[in-house]
């Protein structure tokens, strides 16, 4: 019975990993056909394991985000902004999908409930040691991992890392905190 269990999640984790790819190449809208032809599966096993285009994007986010939380702990805020960058980079069509609902879609509300709730502890430790702005607040982190996301449209992983480094340098200054002139500036 294990066996079984194991080959099933082994079964699933290559849809994963072929949709992943398939997407980046493609496109979201990619043919599901080409990620059963790259996972090595049947089509009903691509259905028994996500009935539709959207539980495979919404499962290839949760995968994504868990190894973002796995990580996050390692990271101060600077780095974990960074770590979701290089993530948009490797998985770009998640980036695309979560763009294309609606603001108020429970899927979307929830995807920025679960990243704010990621960026709460080194937030709150940014702040405390007056490293960032003082009223940078979780929703605004959200936002700019979305600007991040937007601008992954190099055609290779490397420009998508070029721009998102590129987006980086030029929101940094707006997350540190103001650096007071003389006066009557």
């Amino acid at each position: 019975m294990t066996l079984l269990r194991s080959d099933a999640a082994l079964r699933r984790d290559q849809i994963l990993d072929a949709a992943d790819a398939v997407f980046s190449e493609y496109g979201i809208t990619a043919p599901l056909d080409l990620v059963v032809t790259r996972a090595g599966v049947g089509r009903a096993t691509l259905y028994r394991n996500f009935p539709d285009r959207a539980a495979l994007v919404e499962a290839l986010f949760e995968r994504a985000m868990g190894a973002l939380e796995a990580a996050a702990a390692a990271h101060d805020l600077a780095g974990l902004v960074e770590q979701v960058g290089l993530n948009l980079v490797g998985g770009p069509a998640i980036a695309d999908y979560w763009r294309a609902l609606e603001p108020g879609h429970p899927a979307a509300k929830a995807a920025r409930e679960r990243l704010a709730r990621l960026f709460k502890a080194p937030l709150a430790a940014a702040l405390k040691s007056k490293s960032c702005r003082p009223d940078l607040r979780a929703p605004d982190l959200v936002l700019v991992c979305g600007m991040l996301g937007a601008a992954l449209r190099g055609g290779t992983p490397a420009q998508r890392r070029t721009l998102v480094r590129r987006a980086l340098e030029l929101v940094d200054g707006g997350l540190q905190p103001a650096v007071q002139g003389p006066k009557g500036r």
